[in-house]
């Protein structure tokens, strides 16, 4: 496992950029949702994980089902599964 190592700096907001080699190489678009692990040791370790959407997850059905149609028959399918 390679460590690259890239320093951002953090904005009067609380705001980080994060390297667009690092978007690019992680699919990390605008609206992408992160998350942020902390890890406790002689010094803090911060990682920082891209989570993918569920439209992106598609798998072998990419294509052939948007996601509004995918969801309005899951509700439908929920819907008459109730007791």
């Amino acid at each position: 496992m390679t460590t690259e190592e890239v320093i951002s700096t953090v904005t009067r907001k609380g705001q980080v950029t994060v390297p667009v080699e690092f978007r690019k190489a992680h699919n990390i678009k605008e609206g992408s949702n992160v998350a942020f692990f902390k890890q406790e040791k002689d010094w803090c370790e911060l990682t920082l994980v891209s989570l993918q959407k569920l439209e992106d997850l598609a798998g072998v059905d990419s294509g052939r089902i948007s996601y509004k149609e995918a969801v309005k028959k899951l509700d439908r399918m929920r819907k008459n599964d109730r007791y």
